[in-house]
Parts: structure tokens; C-alpha cells; sequence
């Protein structure tokens, strides 16, 4: 046997140890190649096709940023994930190097396991890449919205490229690992797993420090939604906040509270108590970190896919726009606006919707205020199911016409009491009656205040008077199930134009949500991929600390099996402790998405609990999956060492 078939059979035979590392490495390749066989595909090549060329544009950019995010994150995992392994086997390492084995071998033997390793990871993304990018193609056309489909090409570019960029990839984390065990004399290697563990400590001001972070963090970032406090800084340092309260919440808080646990006698004396407030402590403290990765990354995941589904939320295109259709015509386009209006209500006639039709034209006075008769302000609040108003002929009401000046609205109420109004002949004060919270004029722009009608109608004669004329009429049609209109509005959009007219004078609600989800599908491809990528990382985390830890575990057990453990008492410990280690990190995390969806819900008017019950029941499932495939595997083995 050489030194080549030595280090293969070195890689054969710890296939338990790498099978997680191999796994999720050629998963990161897989997500890679998917990037370069979008980017690199015959009807993308020149971008992804977009409502808008700025969205085309970002699309594009944004599947190259998300290949570097995954490059760049799965050299940092595999370069967490080959510390773990070096320090499993420093006991067999010391042994090789008492056998006669020299430091330079040894770095050769780990350098080509790591290549062997990275070798089969790429061949294995890659082919899975292949083999499954018929159905890759179809999935990401019905994200992107892509005409015709994507059809089907062989990806040789994306074959080279993702196989060169992992070839370089792993080939730094083959030389990263030489450098890694050359720490350490060849005592401390042979007696790795016999060090003795310091007793864990913790400071209570630290642990207190801990929540205090997080729950003032928590409040920047409910200042910043809830105040409509649109400052980057701000926010920025709310997560700041959040993320090193979680730091110190797993190295501090966490092992305070298990040492608050070992004072209460009744309670840590009963059962199995002991052994597993006991080891818990002590796995809590050694995987300190890895849990506040975990928890940070989960986070970001969560939080990321399940921001991107609500922007898809056919109700965030209604929050500007409640009307399912909006035709603007100046007053003496009068004849071709009745045409086009005609054919507005036979298409809804003819797919049975049920529609309130109201218009309102709105006017400016000489000092530039935008003002709205009241009785056709009525007419459009009632269609939307708003009770009417009343004024008297000093009063006005400032309706809103973006979602920015709604919620200041609702938060802080009008910014004046009263205000000048000059009809051009005089000047009069009005008194702010009230402040709406909802968006009832259509393709409103500025601040509107609705007025009286004879008011309104003094203002409009002095302006004809004048000479200004071009008062623009907006017709506004609410539909109720306007997301069902879909065919409705491309007939009124073909027959637009067989008559030569231009059918972008048409706004159309459901053409607007259709263009938005094609731009959410370009952050859902980006978000949910890269979100994915996290997620397996994350839970690869848990899977290298707990094995790494599996020499000693048997140990231990084995000695306290030969005192009288039995095998239901073991499963009970290890249930528990597998508990806190899988699912600890996920509850932060599930919190910590948990506010930003709360934060989010001030933003909108729409409810986002079914995404966020969507993301946090999907990766909750593949955990739950995940824990008792790992707890059956490592209770088989833990059963074996004390029969």
C-alpha cells in the first residue's frame, strides 16, 4: 500500500466523520452551478427579462453577488468544518507520529484528503446539478416569470466555471489545514482527549448585559418601523444590538443559568437531572460560538426568504393603488375617454365582476394646493367600504397619496392645524379637520386636502377664468377579486390597441402585482437559494460538534453504563441534550426573525403571518427530520459501546 492508497483508505474509513463535511460541501456546489446555469443559459444572456431594465439589470447583478456569497461562505464553513475533523483525530495523528510518520507527511497525507474529499464533493454537486437542471430550468422560468419557459442546454460553462472556482476552493482549504496542526507538540496531540475540562464560568453582569442588548436592540428596531424612522444607521445598529446580545447570551447567560440550575438541589438531584444539567453545561460552553453562528445565520435566512415572499404579496401592490383599474383622460379627450371607458366595463361584464365605478378630477388652487371635491371623495370612500364625510366650508381633510405620508399620518397626525388657501381672488384659512390613514385618491402625488364643493367649485371657475384649463378626470374601477382579472385585462389591453390607441393611459392593478412578483422572483431566487445554503450550514454546524465530541461521549458513558445507566435512561440524556443543541439556536433564531416580522407588519397593511409561519414551518420540519435521523444514529452507536 502506498501513501496515496493510505490517505484514500484514511478518507473510506472515516466516512461517518466526513459524510456531513461532503454533503453540504457538494451542496454548496450544486447551489453554485444552478447560479451559472441561469446566468450562462442561451435566453438570459443578455439579463434576465424584467418589467423595467433597472430590475432586469439588478437581477442579473444579483445572481452574480449571490455566487460570491456562496463561494465566499462555503470557504469559511469548510474551514470551520476541517478544524473540527483536525481536532476529532489529534489523537491518531500523535500515534502516526510516534509510528515513525514525519510532520511534512502528515501534512501530505491531510492535504490529499481534503482534495479527495473536495474532488468527490465537485463531481457530486455537479452531476446532481446536471442531472437535475431540466427540472432547475422549469422552476426558476415560473419564479422569473420567464416567457416560453427556459428550455433545456448542456451548461459547459457552468460546468467549467463551478468546477475550477471549488477546485481553487478547496485546494486553500487543503494548505489551511497543514497549517492548522502544526500547533501543538506531540504530547498535546497524543492527550488531546484526556485534557481535563476547566469548570465553565460565567459573569451575571455579562449575563444580565445579554438581554439587555437584545431587548434594546429589539426596540431600535421596533422604533425604526413603528416611528417610521427611515434611517439606515439606526437600523444597522439595532441588529448590531441583537447580534452581540446573542453572543453573550450562549458564552454567558446560557451557562449561568445551567449553574443556577445546579443550586437548585431538588431539582438537579431528580433522576437523570444530574447527568444532564451536568453535560449540557459543559456542551453549552465548548459550543458557545457555533451556537451564536448558527442562531445569526438562521436568522438572516429566515428573515431574508420570508421578506422576499410578503414583497410578492399581491396586497403590497394594493397599498398605493386600492382600484383594480385607473384611466385618466383630460377634459377634452372626453369622447375617446367614454370609448376606452366602455371597454373597461364590457370586459369586466363579460368575466362577472362585480364593480364600483367612481371618478374624481382634482384641481389646483393659485398657491399650488391639490384640492378634491368633497362629494366625489365620498363617492370613492364608499366604494372602498369607508363611510362618508362631512365638512363645513372653513374645513378640509388631508388625504393621503403614498404609503410614506399614510403611516406618518397615522402616526403623528397632520403637521398644521389650518392653512391658506388663495382661490386666486382671495385668501381663506382652513382648519385640518382630520387626517386620513388610507390611500383613497387614484395616482395621487403631494399632499391633497379635500374641500367643500362649492368651495372646490369657486376655486375651479376662478381657475377657468384664468385660463387653465387640462383638468385631468381619473376614473377609478374597485373590484374586489381583482387579482382574478387577469384575462380581463389583457382583452382590454388588445382591444386598446387594435384600436390604435395607447393602452398605457390604463393602470391596471393586476398588471402591477404580476410585474412586482416577476421582480420578487429574482430576490426569491437569490434570497431562497443563498437562505438555503445558510440553513444546511448551520445545521451541518451542530452535526461536527456533536461528533467531534463522540470519543469522549462513549467514554463517559460506557464508565457511567458499568454504575448502573440503562439504555432508557441514555436516550433520555442524549434526547435532552440534542434537544438544546438543535433546537436552542433555531428558538433564537425563530425570535429574532419572529420581532423583524412584527417590525416588517408595521410597514404594510397587509398581514404577513402566513409567510412567516410558511418559513418557520418549512426549516422547522427539515430540523425536526434532521434531529431523529442524528439522534437514531448517534444512540445506535452510543448503545453498542454499553452492551
Amino acid at each position: 500500500m502506498n501513501f496515496r492508497q493510505f490517505a484514500i483508505n484514511n478518507v473510506l474509513r472515516s466516512k461517518r466523520t466526513y459524510i456531513a463535511h461532503f454533503l453540504s460541501s457538494a451542496f454548496s456546489v450544486m447551489i453554485f452551478f444552478t447560479y451559472g446555469l441561469l446566468a450562462f443559459h442561451p435566453e438570459l444572456k443578455d439579463g434576465i427579462v424584467s418589467s423595467s431594465g433597472t430590475m432586469s439589470e439588478l437581477g442579473t447583478i444579483g445572481m452574480t453577488v449571490s455566487q460570491y456569497i456562496v463561494f465566499i461562505f462555503s470557504f469559511f464553513f469548510l474551514l470551520y468544518s476541517v478544524g473540527a475533523f483536525i481536532k476529532v483525530r489529534k489523537r491518531e495523528f500523535g500515534i502516526l507520529l510516534i509510528l515513525g510518520m514525519s510532520r511534512k507527511q502528515l501534512n501530505r497525507m491531510l492535504f490529499i484528503e481534503n482534495l479527495l474529499i473536495g474532488a468527490a464533493a465537485i463531481v457530486a454537486g455537479i452531476g446532481t446539478g446536471v442531472l437535475f437542471s431540466k427540472l432547475i430550468l422549469l422552476i426558476s422560468a415560473k419564479v422569473l416569470a420567464v416567457d416560453n419557459g427556459l428550455p433545456f442546454y448542456f451548461p459547459l460553462k457552468a460546468l467549467l466555471l463551478t468546477a475550477a472556482a471549488y477546485a481553487v476552493l478547496f485546494l486553500l482549504i487543503a494548505l489551511f489545514s497543514s497549517v492548522m496542526l502544526r500547533k501543538g507538540t506531540l504530547l498535546a496531540l497524543v492527550k488531546a482527549e484526556e485534557s481535563p475540562k476547566p469548570q465553565p464560568k460565567a459573569s451575571p453582569w455579562l449575563a444580565v448585559l445579554a438581554v439587555l442588548l437584545i431587548a434594546a436592540g429589539y426596540g431600535v428596531v421596533m422604533a425604526f418601523a413603528v416611528l417610521q424612522i427611515f434611517n439606515f444607521l439606526l437600523l444597522f445598529g439595532g441588529v448590531a444590538l441583537v447580534i452581540l446580545g446573542t453572543y453573550f447570551l450562549f458564552t454567558q447567560f446560557s451557562v449561568y443559568f445551567m449553574r443556577y440550575l445546579q443550586k437548585k438541589e431538588r431539582f438537579f438531584f431528580r433522576k437523570t437531572n444530574l447527568l444532564t444539567i451536568s453535560e449540557l453545561m459543559y456542551r453549552i460552553k465548548d459550543n458557545a460560538v457555533m451556537f451564536f453562528l448558527v442562531s445569526i445565520i438562521s436568522a438572516s435566512a429566515f428573515t431574508g426568504i420570508g421578506t422576499t415572499l410578503a414583497i410578492g404579496d399581491p396586497g403590497l401592490s394594493a397599498m398605493e393603488n386600492p382600484y383594480a383599474y385607473t384611466y385618466p383622460y383630460f377634459e377634452e379627450e372626453a369622447k375617446l375617454g367614454n370609448q376606452h371607458l366602455s371597454i373597461i366595463r364590457e370586459e369586466l361584464e363579460k368575466g362577472g365582476f362585480n364593480y364600483n365605478e367612481t371618478s374624481v378630477q382634482p384641481i389646483f388652487s393659485a398657491n399650488g394646493m391639490k384640492l378634491v371635491k368633497l362629494s366625489e371623495y365620498n363617492e370613492l370612500i364608499r366604494s372602498l367600504g369607508y363611510p362618508a364625510e362631512t365638512l363645513g366650508e372653513h374645513e378640509a381633510i388631508l388625504t393621503p397619496s403614498t404609503v410614506t405620508e399614510k403611516n406618518s399620518y397615522r402616526i403623528h397626525g397632520p403637521a398644521y392645524e389650518e392653512i391658506e388657501l388663495e382661490t386666486g381672488k382671495e385668501a381663506v384659512t382652513l382648519q385640518i379637520a382630520k387626517a386620513e390613514t388610507f390611500i383613497a385618491v387614484p395616482q395621487g402625488y403631494g399632499e391633497q386636502f379635500v374641500v367643500s364643493d362649492s368651495l372646490y367649485e369657486k376655486v375651479k371657475k376662478t381657475q377657468e377664468e384664468q385660463g387653465e384649463y387640462g383638468f385631468v378626470i381619473f376614473h377609478a374601477f374597485y373590484v374586489k377579486n381583482w387579482k382574478d382579472t387577469g384575462d380581463a385585462t389583457r382583452a382590454m389591453v388588445e382591444r386598446f390597441n387594435e384600436s390604435g390607441d395607447y393602452s398605457y393611459y390604463l393602470n391596471s392593478l393586476y398588471i402591477d402585482w404580476k410585474s412586482a412578483q416577476q421582480k420578487n422572483g429574482i430576490l426569491l431566487m437569490v434570497s431562497g437559494l443563498v437562505g438555503i445554503v445558510f440553513f444546511t450550514f448551520a445545521a451541518s454546524f451542530v452535526y461536527f460538534r456533536l461528533y467531534a465530541d463522540l470519543a469522549r461521549d462513549e467514554q463517559q458513558y460506557q464508565m457511567i453504563a458499568k454504575v448502573g445507566l440503562s439504555r432508557k435512561e441514555l436516550g433520555t440524556i442524549v434526547t435532552r441534550q440534542l434537544l438544546i443543541m438543535f433546537f436552542l439556536p433555531m428558538l433564537i433564531a425563530l425570535i429574532h426573525s419572529g420581532v423583524a416580522f412584527v417590525a416588517l407588519q408595521q410597514l404594510v397593511d397587509f398581514s404577513i403571518v402566513g409567510h412567516s409561519l410558511k418559513i418557520f414551518l418549512f426549516f422547522l420540519t427539515v430540523q425536526i427530520v434532521y434531529f431523529f435521523i442524528t439522534r437514531w444514529r448517534y444512540l445506535e452507536r452510543l448503545n453498542k459501546i454499553i452492551q
